[in-house]
């Protein structure tokens, strides 16, 4: 390892430069943007839309190229019928009481950054001393990733500890103004609604809905709180957001978006002076070989590091003295929480005080023997430590500093970096729900997930290009970023003037008398099938030659599938969304 030293920005780099792309087969479910983050991240030319992509040096494609083949799953034809058949529409719809199809192609988006992951991956395998694999990767695993979770939560040995019920944000003031709070505070949530004049026992009640709704996807409190803020000016709403330090965002259209749109990529990849000397005996995994470390909190960074680790890097999370408080989250799995196992099950945890100069010290220690440090601390935190990658850099030039933000300083004045204020601000809630919902902000964490995902993608290139050469790196993902991939198709629209939203009653499942049955998006919708057992409605269809599934309104229902299977503490656990060979 190089001697330590203070590492010198280098201009931003891309770690694909000199590669070339070829793609065959029939276009796949988000081909298009697989191209362009692969054009991001360097590499040139153009290739005609196709499921499969292969990468190597030169014109040509051989036995050293790395390949990617990205496909729906088994039963499943496109985004509607991967939506209702993982889950996604049942979450998505706890809010409104019944399943609902999100407008936006989130299983696909999920998947495409999942195969530009496994191209980097392999790459970085190849340029390891490994081999150069073949990755495959389903949008259905994609979607079952994405409600991890969810799913995890249901097949705990216990019920949820907050009510799973139709309610949530947003809220609408009297001037029509539709908005979201956010405070991860109690007492700052009972202090917004006493300034607007709240019962004291409605505040009270809705506390933990409006807390658990990050998990549940629902949050069903006291109906006079909704009233409440009707008969509230906005004006009066922002007083009572800046006496109480709540913070409040109103919906932002897609069009605004597009207006102000900087048109950033969703990462940002900075280099370093660094001797990095590189690792060149054969992996039994990409990663296998690499050390992470990990202080996440709730959804962003500990997702990117758990994919990681399934890449086979050893993840140690970095957790305040007594460990992770997200551990005892109910419902609990051999009395460990379920959720949390989902995103962390087979990490190591250190415990560092960080509060502490000691313990700060021992932590730039451990990430001078590390190859990438990764949080998702709040602004400005990491500075103020002595952590930031200036301080960890010096221990280890050649480390990859890794931060998943909210809003990556790119939004002045923006609000709190949650989920929630995220998509609110950047047109999600519109581009979520057909034009016949009014928008609104999906209580599914989806920025969360796709920030992650595009965080260990982030990641990877990072790893990547110091292995190609010998810079350290820091990286930069968000959830911002997150939003203006998932909105992009929209955006576009939005841009050109033309109407973003997808039509009335765009995916939505259809009701059948004892479930819900889900069609692909540009099927035609046949008659009324409301009176017909679930069964009878889908062998009708299917005798028609329409393909179409059953919509699965139980998370429940999936840990019989034969890809859920049950980790050492007993809770769920979705296959891995990449296959090697």
């Amino acid at each position: 390892m190089a001697t330590p030293a203070t590492p010198a920005t280098l201009r931003t780099a891309r770690p694909l430069e000199g590669l070339s792309l070829e793609t065959s087969g029939p276009p796949g479910p988000a081909d298009g943007l697989v191209a362009e983050h692969l054009r991001l991240l360097g590499v040139g030319g153009h290739a005609p839309p196709g499921g499969r992509f292969a990468l190597s040096e030169g014109r040509e494609t051989g036995p050293g190229a790395v390949t990617a083949h990205l496909t729906w799953g088994e039963g499943v034809v496109d985004e509607a019928t991967t939506q209702a058949a993982t889950g996604i529409m049942a979450v998505h719809g706890r809010r409104d009481g019944g399943p609902r199809g999100l407008a936006v192609d989130y299983a696909a988006t999920a998947a495409g950054v999942l195969t530009v992951q496994g191209l980097l991956a392999g790459l970085l395998a190849r340029a390891r001393g490994g081999r150069a694999p073949s990755v495959e990767v389903s949008a259905e695993r994609a979607g079952l990733l994405a409600v991890s979770q969810y799913l995890a939560a249901a097949g705990a040995e216990e019920g949820e500890a907050a009510e799973l019920a139709p309610g949530g944000p947003p809220f609408t003031a009297a001037d029509g103004t539709v908005f979201e709070l956010e405070t991860l505070d109690p007492g700052v949530w009972a202090a917004f609604w006493r300034a607007l004049g709240a019962p004291e026992d409605a505040i009270r009640k809705g506390w933990r809905p409006f807390q658990f709704r990050y998990a549940t996807a629902c949050a069903p409190f006291p109906p006079v709180l909704h009233e409440i803020v009707r008969t509230s000016s906005w004006e009066r709403v922002r007083e009572a957001a800046g006496l109480s330090h709540a913070d409040v965002c109103p919906l932002t259209s897609l069009a605004q978006r597009a207006a102000e749109y900087d048109g950033a990529a969703p990462w940002q990849l900075t280099p370093h002076e660094a001797a990095y000397s590189g690792t060149t005996a054969p992996v039994d995994a990409p990663l296998a070989g690499l050390t992470v470390l990990e202080a996440g909190r709730r959804i962003q960074a500990p997702l990117a590091a758990h994919l990681l680790g399934l890449l086979g890097a050893e993840v140690i999370r970095i957790e305040p003295p007594g460990g992770d408080p997200l551990r005892g989250m109910p419902p609990a799995c051999s009395g460990i929480s379920a959720r949390w196992l989902a995103l962390n099950r087979g990490k190591k945890a250190a415990e560092v005080d960080i509060k502490s100069a000691a313990d700060r010290e021992r932590l730039r220690d451990m990430a001078a023997q590390a190859d990438v440090f990764l949080h998702n601390w709040a602004p400005g935190k990491a500075a103020q430590l002595g952590l930031d990658h200036e301080h960890l850099g010096a221990a280890n030039p050649a480390l990859v500093y890794a931060y998943t933000s909210g809003w990556a300083d790119r939004l002045p004045g923006a609000p709190m970096g949650t989920d929630f204020m995220v998509q609110a601000r950047t047109g999600v809630g519109e581009a979520a729900r057909p034009a016949d919902e009014p928008p609104a902000p999906s209580l599914m964490t989806l920025l969360d997930v796709l920030g992650g995902l595009l965080g260990t993608e982030a990641v990877l290139a990072g790893l990547l290009l110091r292995e190609r050469t010998g810079q350290g790196v820091r990286v930069d993902s968000s959830l911002l970023g997150a939003a203006d991939v998932l909105t992009a198709p929209a955006r576009a629209r939005a841009a050109q003037g033309l109407d973003p939203r997808r039509p009335a009653g765009f995916r939505r499942p259809l009701r059948t008398a004892d479930g819900w049955i889900a069609l692909p998006d540009h099927a035609a919708i046949p008659h009324d099938m409301s009176e017909l057992p679930t069964a009878q409605a889908l062998e009708e269809l299917r005798g028609r030659g329409l393909t179409a599934v059953p919509v699965v309104t139980d998370l429940a229902d999936l840990l019989s599938s034969g890809s859920i299977s049950r980790d050492a503490h007993g809770a769920p656990a979705v296959p891995d969304p990449w296959s090697f060979a």
